[in-house]
């Protein structure tokens, strides 16, 4: 992990992804891309809007053991639970599309709500393929700014990191005292100038986050101080009957659409 800004805090992760992890989140998003909505800041509501052109869908939770391993390793890297976690997203950028300047931390009170998760707290985005040029993610009031060859005119506005398959940028939508929203934290995804634009955030929010009227993980805790512990061992795998009762965060055997309850590993 390396420090790209302290204002904001971002966090550039090299080959995060593997390529057939890459190509297998393509893959599962193919079928069902649309064109991709943003949230009314007063309602919460989504629509459509030219401020973003991509296209795009959500995955389900842990919806194979490739999906539910990436949700883990971005979990270790995160230091925050799963469960924290929204969906992952999936998105097509192609030529000339874009999106413009934004935060991911909500204004509307539906959004971060307390008894969804609270406000997002930490964005995490992976590239899944490199267009030729363009398609930087750009953090126009950054304390830095890019410069030289090499990086659109967009990119130029802000300190920028390039999409590049595997890498992920892990940023901070709130201040260190973990409540305040920062606004630092806005950025845009620069128009893709030649090639295709993959990619594939997940939002974590300040607590557990479950959709209106959907809970991803129902009742989820570990009820043995030893858990983690245990899990990192081996244990739910050694010793299910018990570990799947009594430490069930720490296997990871909370998802009602999980495929193999019980798998645990730090990815």
């Amino acid at each position: 992990m390396t420090q790209v800004s302290w204002k904001p805090r971002a966090f550039l992760l090299e080959g995060f992804l593997s390529d057939e992890e890459c190509d297998h989140i393509i893959n599962l998003a193919l079928p069902s891309i649309t064109k991709s909505s943003v949230v009314n800041s007063e309602t919460g509501d989504s629509f459509d809007s030219e401020v973003r052109t991509s296209q795009g869908m959500f995955l389900r939770k842990s919806q194979d053991d490739v999906i539910a391993r990436i949700e883990r390793r971005i979990a270790t890297v995160t230091h925050m639970p799963v469960e924290n976690g929204e969906s992952m997203q999936v998105l097509r950028y192609g030529l000339n599309q874009k999106y413009d300047a934004h935060p991911d931390y909500f204004f509307d009170e539906k959004n971060k709500d307390e008894a969804h998760g609270g406000q997002r707290a930490v964005t995490f985005l992976m590239y899944l393929s490199t267009p030729e040029e363009g398609g930087e993610t750009c953090f126009p009031y950054a304390e830095s700014k890019v410069s030289g060859p090499g990086w659109s005119d967009c990119a130029l506005q802000g300190l920028s990191v390039k999409a590049i398959k595997g890498n992920a940028v892990l940023f901070h939508d709130l201040k260190p005292d973990g409540i305040t929203e920062d606004p630092r934290s806005t950025h845009m995804a620069c128009p893709v100038l030649k090639g295709v634009k993959w990619s594939a955030p997940t939002w974590i929010h300040r607590k557990q986050y479950q959709s209106d009227g959907n809970k991803s993980y129902d009742h989820c805790e570990d009820l043995e101080d030893g858990c983690e512990e245990w899990a990192l061992a081996g244990e739910c795998e050694k010793n299910p009957g018990f570990m799947l009762s009594n430490c069930k965060r720490s296997c990871d055997a909370c998802s009602k659409n999980r495929i193999a309850l019980g798998r645990r590993g730090i990815d």
